[in-house]
């Protein structure tokens, strides 16, 4: 029996999530998580065969939540369960220590074996990304500005190019106006741009899906 936590902030995913399994007879849920420091303290308190992870919960997410798990628990499995299709956070959390990654439009049984994969120790691609990521890895040889990034700036970044101002972006992200007006500060810098003009353009020129 493998035994998980599930992390995402959606009641309906966990539901579905948790009546899959229960038709697996293979997975036992111990836990479930809808934000990142119930998950830190759910850690704590169970012995898990392996995470899921959604990227985007209140609090600490993403890779940043990834690295400090990692820190933390070295040998726990995350397998990464997102919406996100993009090569460059695929690459940065898998790069954070991420075991497997695995988008939400997968049929059941894809997930399932992502699971089983990943709870015996191996690593799991998404195999619409696999591919198209093998590429991206290769190169990786020729740093690109945004590859500077942290991974808070890189988010503050995506939304700022989105059109979404300070105060939305702080609301967002659970912080405050003053740290992300810092991390746009930084992060223009790093980029070599000017202003928000200069940004969008810069955003727009990336093949993020490559």
């Amino acid at each position: 029996m493998i035994r998980l936590i599930i992390a995402d902030d959606h009641p309906i995913v966990r539901g579905g999530l948790k009546h899959l399994f229960q038709l697996s007879l293979e997975i036992d849920v111990v836990a479930e998580a809808d934000n990142s420091q119930q998950l830190l303290n759910l850690l704590k308190d169970n012995e898990v065969d392996l995470l899921l992870l959604d990227l985007n919960m209140p609090g600490c997410s993403g890779i940043e939540l990834i690295t400090h798990i990692r820190s933390h628990y070295p040998d726990l499995p995350i397998l990464v369960l997102s919406m996100h299709n993009e090569l460059q956070i695929v690459a940065r959390a898998l790069k954070a220590g991420a075991s497997g990654y695995l988008t939400k439009d997968n049929e059941p049984e894809i997930l399932l074996s992502a699971i089983r994969k990943v709870a015996a120790g191996g690593r799991f691609i998404d195999p619409k990304l696999a591919e198209n990521l093998v590429f991206e890895f290769e190169g990786l040889d020729e740093i690109k500005p945004h590859e500077k990034l942290s991974e808070r700036e890189f988010e503050v970044m995506k939304l700022l190019a989105s059109g979404k101002s300070v105060n939305e972006i702080a609301d967002a992200l659970f912080i405050s106006n003053k740290t992300v007006s810092t991390h746009k500060t930084h992060l223009l810098k790093k980029l070599h741009l000017n202003n928000i003009t200069e940004l969008v353009r810069y955003f727009d020129a990336q093949d993020w899906q490559k």
